[in-house]
């Protein structure tokens, strides 16, 4: 099947892909745009599982400050080179962390981090993680992946380990979460 380059642009814009990866994600669906994403998606996450042993000594420190000036929120995000941490693609992604804690307020980074007796109190304790663990959290600009997803994909594109370290949101006149 021929693969048009519209279609190669488009999926590029939906998942940040390389154009190569995009192309071959389209001919191994067929043309089928969501399992080319599906694919992406699973490479992505491949991807992410070999680089996760790489340690991640550079990376920024991301500041989001919402409209009215009444929340705030500090995140580090870690990768493997001061080169990727330069880039500014990089950046805007720790920026657009930043502001996903800042509208969606997680309270612990992973699911392991939920202590085990808050979990147990839940009736319904996946649902739970997916609200207050960050990377299980819908991604607040695209709710159709989780912020974990969105990690994967830039470990894909950027071809390095990059993890979320500590954050903290601070919400005037309410208890900041440190994290």
């Amino acid at each position: 099947m021929e693969i048009k380059a519209d279609q190669v642009k488009e999926l590029r814009n939906l998942t940040n892909a390389g154009m190569m990866e995009a192309k071959s994600a389209l001919q191994e669906a067929g043309g089928d745009m969501e399992k080319a994403k599906a694919i992406l998606k699973e490479r992505g996450a491949s991807i992410a599982e070999k680089k996760a042993e790489r340690e991640a000594a550079n990376g920024v420190v991301a500041a989001y400050i919402h409209m009215g000036n009444k929340i705030g929120v500090l995140v580090e995000v870690k990768v493997e080179t001061d080169f990727v941490a330069k880039d500014e693609k990089f950046k805007e992604f720790a920026n657009n962390i930043a502001m996903h804690i800042a509208g969606m307020s997680p309270k612990y980074l992973r699911e392991e981090d939920i202590p085990a007796g808050e979990l147990s109190k839940q009736d319904d304790r996946a649902a739970y993680a997916k609200e207050v663990a960050l990377l299980k959290q819908p991604y607040v600009k695209d709710q159709s992946r989780t912020v974990e997803d969105y990690v994967n994909e830039q470990i894909a594109h950027f071809k390095e380990n990059i993890q979320i370290g500590s954050f903290a949101r601070f919400d005037l006149g309410s208890e900041k979460i440190v994290c």
